[in-house]
């Protein structure tokens, strides 16, 4: 359950769902298996898996929601192999080439057999809403991935009115004046990051398990690159990787953390879970502050506008 990637949403109204009414949402976008004909579906599923009885979970005023996507596998290769021995076939039989929209409508019908028979592969998208900071979190790295489900929200819950949250220093200068100088209080720099050169973005560096101040790399910003991505730790227990739109890439919570989490006697993976979450959401409404704080404070431009 603990994130391992961090997308940020900032809401541009007040969330004012209650969970109760949040459950109730849910239920009408509930996840099905996907039928005979289906390439994919999409739906909510309970949190806490087979030991929870709820499309919701809450805590500390955080309200938890999973997301699952179940897709057929049918590999372009197996549907090529088969359309063209069935090509073959009438070829041998008929002695004539089958025209192109023939092709077309052998293989459409290749795949509605085959679709029934297919494999399925499945994944879960873990978020929280914080109504109190505003916030939506979800554990992704991906906008495209998390838009998948914010789409589904907004279906859901009526709307979503969220943006991806914004700082008001731009991050490329300030992460590269970070190396240059110092990262901010609280922060420290770890030892990985990846610098673009400000003239052409296609041209890239990776430092890994380096010594980010050392003359070599500060030698690449002083010839005009810049960082897109940077590893930093956190004083309040947190690693991780940041780039230049705030995503929070490769989150690891501290020994401490975790040992804290482990402390707490629990009789079922359900209350563990609880444990974890509690914990979680708690360290990173002390975290995403700080972190915006460290990029010059939140922009609320898109706010004020609202």
């Amino acid at each position: 359950m603990w994130f391992k990637n961090l997308l940020i949403y900032r809401f541009t109204k007040p969330f004012t769902l209650s969970p109760e009414q949040v459950e109730e949402k849910l239920h009408e976008h509930a996840f099905k298996p996907c039928g005979g004909q289906d390439m994919s579906t999409l739906g909510w599923v309970k949190p806490l898996g087979q030991q929870g009885s709820e499309l919701v979970h809450t805590n500390n005023g955080c309200i938890m929601v999973c997301s699952q996507r179940q897709d057929k596998v049918l590999p372009a290769s197996v549907i090529k192999d088969a359309l063209e021995e069935k090509v073959l076939t009438i070829r041998e039989d008929e002695d004539r080439v089958p025209s192109r929209k023939e092709r077309l409508d052998i293989k459409e019908e290749l795949v509605f057999d085959m679709l029934p028979r297919a494999f399925v592969k499945s994944r879960r998208q873990f978020a929280y809403i914080d109504p109190k900071n505003g916030w939506l979190v979800v554990d992704c790295g991906s906008h495209n991935r998390a838009e998948e489900m914010i789409v589904l929200l907004r279906e859901s819950l009526g709307s979503m009115p969220v943006i991806p949250l914004a700082a008001k220093n731009t991050a490329y200068h300030t992460m590269t004046e970070w190396l240059k100088v110092a990262p901010p209080s609280g922060f420290e720099l770890g030892g990985e990051c990846e610098l673009i050169d400000s003239a052409d973005e296609a041209a890239v560096i990776r430092c890994k398990n380096q010594e980010l101040t050392s003359k070599e790399i500060l030698n690449h910003i002083d010839s005009g690159m810049l960082v897109k991505k940077l590893a930093l730790s956190w004083s309040g227990g947190l690693e991780f990787m940041v780039d230049d739109q705030l995503v929070v890439k490769r989150l690891r919570f501290s020994d401490l953390i975790m040992e804290r989490a482990e402390d707490v006697h629990t009789d079922s993976a359900a209350e563990q879970f609880d444990v974890d979450f509690s914990i979680m959401n708690a360290e990173l409404a002390s975290f995403i502050p700080a972190l915006l704080e460290a990029f010059g404070g939140e922009d609320t431009s898109h706010l004020e506008a609202a």
